[in-house]
């Protein structure tokens, strides 16, 4: 996988492929061989949640099922958003090495600094955080709320190592940073014995970019009753595309996989369960589609979104599984429309109307309308 240039890493992910901004700059430094560059940019969100109070960025949990109470109507304005990195390029012997250090204010939910990107890249060996590499960013189309559309491959910021040659590159991911355990009771306790396994591809045929990820991961947990450990294969699937036509973008991509868990952006449930009687741990299949439409538009441009991930709990609740219940999430969905422009090479202004769905696994539902305003400096 090809690593975002400097000028993609100065925008979130949700702004990522953002087709109406100027170039990017930075304050460069050279210090002997080493040139380093300082990079990031303040935004402001302005947001109503019609309904009930989604968060900083949306909290599908948070959505209310109908005929449920709770008061409507939230108004929020902040900047956790906003980011600062250095990156630096040093040349060697055997080819240019390359660091990035970034984070932004997202931390313990939105106030705090935390680490987003901290990373190394050598003849082809990336070693450190940043996103996996099991998700990719060409179905990604550009929103304001900084949450992710459910139904992709989850593009999270993960501990690797990882080998790049060309268009392919497989790592050895952190385990449990995207939702390995599943609910157990003590003294039963979740382990992480191996690394999660991820392999992509990506292509490019004209105006069409293409990838492909394959994930493997090994859900294991301690039974204390037999003093042995439980073990379950989890695994994904996504394919992903996105094609230029013109002034207009179209993006998607379909995420499979039985276990897949947090891989699945958006996925309701955890990526298994224990069989309470059995006590044998058992995998959870999951499913999620996107599609996205962007076109150039005046000084900017306007993107129609979709995004569905949906996780088959029906097994789960029967056995009577800890967490599980007809009142478990099952199905997540959003809608996004945004116009977002550039009246200044590093200014950016952007609107946004976006529809979210919870449905549980009773078969109730409920939804959620956001409104939001950016503005966003970059340097």
């Amino acid at each position: 996988m090809t690593y975002p240039s400097k000028k993609s890493r100065v925008f979130p992910l949700s702004l990522l492929a953002l087709l109406v901004a100027g170039p990017a700059t930075a304050f460069e430094v050279q210090v002997g061989d080493t040139k380093a560059s300082l990079y990031g940019y303040a935004k402001l969100d302005i947001i109503h949640d019609l309904d009930a109070d989604l968060g900083n960025f949306v909290d599908r949990n948070k959505i209310r099922l109908d005929g449920e109470k709770g008061p409507d109507g939230h108004t929020t304005l902040h900047a956790f958003q906003s980011r600062l990195g250095v990156s630096t390029a040093t040349p060697t012997q055997m080819g240019e090495l390359k660091t990035t250090l970034e984070g932004d204010f997202y931390g313990s939910g939105g106030g705090n600094l935390r680490l987003r990107h901290a990373y190394g890249e050598w003849n082809g060996i990336t070693a450190g955080q940043t996103w996996s590499n099991f998700g990719g960013h060409l179905a990604m189309y550009p929103t304001i709320d900084f949450a992710p559309w459910p139904g992709m491959a989850n593009a999270s910021r993960q501990a690797q190592l990882r080998y790049t040659l060309q268009g392919f590159s497989v790592a050895l991911e952190d385990p449990d940073n995207l939702g390995r355990q599943v609910s157990v009771t003590p003294p039963d306790e979740n382990k992480s014995g191996l690394p999660d396994l991820t392999l992509r591809y990506q292509g490019q045929i004209a105006a069409l970019d293409y990838g492909a990820s394959v994930m493997l991961r090994q859900l294991e947990y301690y039974r204390d009753a037999t003093d042995s450990d439980e073990t379950a294969l989890g695994w994904g699937l996504n394919l992903e595309a996105r094609y230029q036509l013109g002034d207009v973008t179209l993006r998607g991509a379909l995420t499979h996989g039985d276990g897949i868990g947090g891989y699945l952006e958006g996925s309701p449930a955890r990526p298994g369960y224990v069989d309470p009687v059995s006590g044998e741990l058992e995998t959870i299949k999951a499913t999620g589609a996107t599609a996205g439409i962007t076109v150039k538009a005046g000084p900017g441009a306007a993107t129609l979104g979709y995004g569905i991930a949906r996780s088959d709990i029906d097994d789960a609740v029967r056995a009577g599984a800890t967490g599980f219940g007809g009142d478990t999430t099952e199905q997540f969905e959003a809608i996004h429309l945004n116009y977002i422009w550039s009246p200044a090479g590093q200014v950016s202004y952007g609107v946004e109307a976006s529809h979210h769905t919870r449905e549980v696994q009773d078969g109730r539902d409920g939804d959620a309308t956001r409104l939001q305003v950016m503005v966003m400096y970059r340097f």
